[in-house]
């Protein structure tokens, strides 16, 4: 059985974890099939976005590691490959977090760029009820997005997040009910996979290089080459020219 299950509509890939009966939680097999899917998505020029989710129940359960008192730094490296490999992607990445997402699995979400949950789904860190410090960048990545009081609330303070919890405090973009999250899912990643790729691609990394960024004229100025990039390049003509005639099209007729 595939442990990974990837499908491609509309310029959206989709990548789902597939071990639900054990909740789909990362394993070292897991994580080489998440590998080869994003390796293929990403060398596809058809493919402008991608989904991440997990075949219901879980989103995803953390890691299955074993024993983790023998772990090693090797040991846990090849697990977070999983949820980095997807978090270092340079194509826009959309969490739809249909179940629980535990540890690595909270991992995984909050490495994607947007995440979209379901009403009844859940982030739970777990990592302190398991006396376990977090890892592979968990606190990073929850203070960046939602801020350090919500870091504090959910890790140390073990609060678990439901879907309109998660939008409250900004983990989440939008929460939706469950049997509609795979549509919307689709439909928002979409919207990024219709904007050329390079486009896209560029712009995410522009975003991403921001974080440095402490004013306005220094923004301007990081923006301004790729901006310039971008008017030389085809689809620009091709997308005004599209809409002075759609322009063109409705004041004609408003005329007639």
């Amino acid at each position: 059985m595939a442990l990974v299950l990837t499908d491609i509509r509309d310029g959206v890939a989709t990548l789902t974890l597939n071990n639900p009966d054990e909740r789909n939680t990362l394993t070292a097999p897991m994580v080489a099939e998440i590998i080869a899917a994003m390796d293929a998505f990403e060398a596809d020029e058809n493919v402008g976005a991608l989904v991440v989710t997990g075949a219901a129940p879980a989103f995803c359960a953390g890691a299955n590691l074993g024993n983790l008192s023998e772990a090693t730094g090797e040991s846990l490296g090849g697990i977070y490959e999983g949820f980095l490999r997807i978090a270092r992607s340079p194509l826009p990445t959309l969490a739809a977090i249909n179940g629980a997402a535990v540890g690595a699995g909270a991992n995984l979400a909050l490495g994607c760029d947007v995440r979209i949950i379901a009403d009844e789904a859940r982030i739970d860190t777990r990592f302190l009820d398991l006396g376990i410090h977090p890892g592979g960048g968990h606190t990073w990545m929850l203070r960046r997005i939602a801020g350090p009081q919500t870091a504090m609330a959910a890790v140390v303070f073990g609060q678990i997040l439901d879907g309109k919890e998660c939008e409250r405090v900004g983990l989440a973009f939008r929460s939706v009910p469950r049997d509609e999250l795979a549509d919307v899912a689709q439909a928002f990643a979409a919207r990024a996979a219709s904007a050329p790729r390079a486009l896209a691609i560029t712009t995410k990394a522009t975003i991403y290089a921001m974080a440095d960024v402490d004013n306005h004229p220094d923004a301007v100025a990081r923006e301004l080459e790729p901006q310039l990039w971008s008017t030389q390049q085809p689809w620009f003509s091709e997308r005004m020219a599209a809409l002075k005639a759609k322009i063109a099209a409705k004041k004609a007729a408003k005329q007639s």
